[in-house]
């Protein structure tokens, strides 16, 4: 049994969310009570999926739910910035503007992002915030189960099934009556920390500064 559950592991490495760096923020409540930010568009959720542009192996996922916040369950995510508070692998405050830099910062010259969205009814987001919420931090490579097992306790969900493979979930999610999906390629550099500076160069122009 051991030796399955290190295969197992083994395989999870590989599949994704294995370069991401273990989360430790845990911004105060306070923190992430003031940063709340309902979006006016349906309860929905969307399932982000990153793959490697040359191996076509994903490399991560994480959900968007837009219920009485909007918010992303990044698990093992390692998009981080001081103006997008964070606890327990919960993002907040995911105004359109860091919804476009959240998804942006992921796709790039290395991988591209499958955005999948399908709308769902108040009770049904609600109760994924709530489950995401009280999720706490995830550890490496755990990235499609812990989002997995956070879709599959929803009603009409239950299809999902666990698994280590980000590429795998999408396609369970895919196949869901009423999702619908995009595709985000872009060619920026491989450095994550050229999109957060431009982000936060565009901050400043807005801001006067």
């Amino acid at each position: 049994m051991n030796k399955l559950i290190a295969a197992c592991l083994g395989l999870a490495l590989l599949a994704g969310c294995a370069a991401t760096p273990d989360r430790s923020r845990q911004d105060d409540l306070a923190v992430v009570q003031r940063a709340a930010y309902r979006h006016d568009g349906p309860p929905a959720l969307t399932l982000y999926t990153m793959i490697n542009n040359r191996t076509g192996a994903g490399a991560h996922s994480s959900l968007m739910i837009n219920g009485s916040q909007r918010v992303i369950f990044d698990p093992a995510g390692s998009v981080q910035h001081s103006q997008i508070p964070e606890r327990g692998d919960v993002l907040y405050g995911i105004t359109p503007r860091i919804e476009e830099f959240y998804a942006r910062a992921h796709a790039r010259e290395t991988f591209h992002v499958v955005i999948q969205r399908i709308e769902v009814d108040a009770a049904t987001a609600e109760k994924a915030l709530q489950l995401a919420m009280e999720n706490g931090a995830v550890s490496q490579a755990f990235c499609a189960q812990a989002t997995g097992a956070i879709l599959r306790q929803l009603p009409g969900f239950e299809s999902i099934r666990p698994t280590f493979f980000p590429v795998g979930l999408s396609e369970q999610f895919g196949a869901l009556p009423g999702v619908t999906s995009r595709t985000l390629r872009e060619n920026d550099s491989d450095d994550k920390s050229e999109a957060i500076a431009r982000f936060d160069a565009e901050q400043r122009a807005r801001q006067g500064q």
